[in-house]
């Protein structure tokens, strides 16, 4: 069996149309109806219902799922050990491919280094770094695309992965010099008053204090949104507002003068997660990015 059929599946399965999947897996959508329709000859069953809405699968398709992720699972490490994706014990080397998805705050700030010391230990061993959200790590981890996420996130209840806490990363809240709040305390009531540049709609931190603003009685908070943390900045640094972010994005910043401290409410430091795929194949080239992370971020945190 071609196994490329099976990696269609399984992306349709979790994409949940033929134009996110074929998006997904850089094909043309006839070519996902193509591969589809060749499985199922092959298979003789329908898995998916084709609905209005998207597509679904079928009994039948819902029963494959699992087993397809295995075969895929298999296959990966089959090309991995074929490749010699493994630790090499005399030297302490790696090599192979490990596709690692994570915010943006984390692509700018912590990653590089961690992929820089990589490099040095492992010159065969290629990372793969991706500025994701959360819904778009979690899927991508389903889907075999992310090999490892990290993950901004109090806690990862999905159950089919598994995630452990390795440091956690604080919060400022932080203005241009020339804020009327710059290097003042600010409780609820005086946030509420103000424009608030913040990250995208799925990260924690951001979320919770939308929530927050929000929800005070009577307020009335200007909210702008941001895919990109480092367009929020900008905007705070030109003067427009403030925002929270993790204070390891702005540091930089406070050290030049361009932003500076506002002493805010309360803001909990939010966990960072590293998250794996409980049933798919910890490959040694992984395993080895999550140790450096582990190891990297613990002594950042000391």
């Amino acid at each position: 069996m071609d196994t490329r059929l099976l990696r269609t599946f399984v992306t349709l399965a979790r994409a949940g149309s033929f134009t996110a999947a074929a998006r997904d897996l850089h094909l043309a959508q006839s070519t996902v109806t193509v591969q589809i329709r060749t499985l199922e000859k092959e298979l003789g069953t329908p898995l998916f219902d084709r609905m209005p809405s998207g597509t679904v699968p079928t009994r039948a398709g819902q029963r494959l799922l699992e087993e397809a992720e295995d075969v895929l699972d298999a296959v990966a490490r089959l090309r991995a050990t074929a490749a010699a994706g493994q630790c090499d014990t005399a030297g302490g080397s790696a090599e192979g491919q490990v596709v690692v998805g994570a915010g943006d705050s984390l692509c700018s700030a912590r990653l590089p280094g961690v992929i820089a010391a990589l490099r040095r230990a492992h010159p065969r061993l290629e990372v793969q770094l991706h500025a994701v959200s959360t819904a778009e790590a979690v899927d991508g981890l389903r889907t075999g695309r992310l090999d490892l996420a990290l993950l901004l996130e109090p806690e990862v209840a999905e159950n089919d992965l598994l995630a452990r806490r390795i440091a956690s990363e604080p919060l400022a809240y932080v203005a241009s010099p020339g804020h009327a709040l710059a290097g003042r305390a600010a409780d609820w009531d005086a946030l509420a008053q103000e424009c608030f540049f913040v990250h995208e709609e799925g990260c924690s931190y951001s979320d919770r204090l939308v929530r927050t603003l929000l929800g005070l009685p009577g307020a009335r908070p200007r909210i702008t949104r941001f895919g990109s943390i480092d367009a929020a900045r900008s905007c705070v640094a030109a003067g427009l507002g403030l925002t929270l972010l993790p204070r390891v994005t702005v540091e930089r910043h406070l050290h030049e003068g361009r932003l500076t401290m506002v002493e805010g409410p309360e803001a909990p430091p939010v966990p960072v997660q590293l998250v794996r795929h409980r049933r798919r194949w910890f490959a040694p080239g992984a395993r080895i990015v999550a140790e450096e992370m582990t190891r990297t971020f613990a002594a950042a945190e000391a």
